[in-house]
């Protein structure tokens, strides 16, 4: 595969996962966790079809491979998951993804808590700016109402920054099977909750078709594009393609369903997103550089 076209699909798996939020917006009536079962559902066979494709038929070899990191990182996977739902669920959907853009400053302070990364000093000014900007969104909830949709948006994020974290400690190469265990994770952890709180499992067929699609077409079928892409588009530049579904999630509910943002939320996510869009030109041009500087010099005779 080339350059081009893994970025092509990065793009393409970014534009799919901008239409969660339109999707979710068309449940009736489910609750957090019962979308939660029914699309893990849909994901769990989708990804595993896909493993076992991609393993020559030994998908338990590959789930195995991922090892605890992968486990713990499949763990995470599930805040993540509920927390985006209950974001899009309880705030709009500008908040959520603009929220969800601090993902990588999440990962970056746990890498350098968990595992002793070495953080750049533009990291930490970008980190810097998009506190700023996470403040005004959030502070605009308090009166909005919509205050614990925007914590529950953070919580994604920091659910997303540690499976992140996770698979770089266990040097995982292969995203998919951990997620495959996020999937998993999260439907026993909706299904125990669900009986928990005496709630129904079974919802309206609507509702149910709705969920079940969203994990299939919208978030496996992101991730398929998505990691066929990244194994030729360098990680600081995956940073840089992953703003597109910042950037349309709230256009497609402003076009479908007349949703719109508040001016706070807007001018808060374009400083988040300036603050990313700074740390992925800092970390791609500081790539550029060191492989500048580690190509052989010519030798003078």
């Amino acid at each position: 595969m080339r350059y081009g076209q893994g970025v092509g699909l990065c793009l393409a798996a970014g534009t799919i996962w901008s239409l969660m939020g339109l999707g979710l917006r068309q449940i009736d009536d489910a609750s957090v966790w019962a979308i939660l079962f029914w699309r893990s559902i849909g994901m769990i066979p989708v990804l595993l079809g896909f493993i076992w494709w991609t393993s020559g038929g030994k998908p338990l070899t590959a789930i195995r491979a991922v090892g605890r990191s992968g486990a713990l990182g499949g763990f995470g996977l599930v805040f993540a998951f509920s927390g985006a739902i209950y974001a899009f669920q309880t705030t709009t959907v500008a908040n959520a993804v603009f929220l969800f853009a601090a993902s990588p400053f999440v990962a970056a302070v746990l890498g350098w808590l968990v595992l002793r990364e070495k953080v750049r000093p533009t990291t930490w000014l970008s980190m810097a700016v998009a506190v700023f900007g996470m403040y005004l969104m959030v502070r605009d909830g308090l009166g909005t109402g919509a205050f614990i949709g925007n914590m529950a948006a953070l919580m994604s994020a920091a659910g997303f920054g540690s499976f992140t974290v996770m698979l770089r400690w266990g040097r995982v190469n292969d995203m998919l099977p951990a997620v495959l265990l996020g999937s998993v994770f999260s439907a026993i952890m909706a299904g125990l909750i669900l009986l928990a709180q005496g709630a129904a499992i079974i919802v309206s067929a609507h509702d149910i078709g709705v969920a079940v699609a969203i994990g299939v077409f919208v978030v496996s079928l992101g991730l398929v594009l998505f990691t066929f892409g990244s194994k030729v588009v360098p990680a600081a530049e995956l940073t840089l393609l992953s703003l597109v579904e910042v950037l349309l999630g709230p256009i497609w509910v402003w076009v479908f369903l007349g949703e719109t943002a508040s001016r706070n939320t807007l001018i808060g996510g374009a400083v988040l997103l300036t603050a990313v869009l700074l740390n992925g030109l800092a970390g791609s041009l500081g790539k550029s550089a060191q492989g500048v500087a580690d190509r052989p010099q010519p030798v003078n005779d």
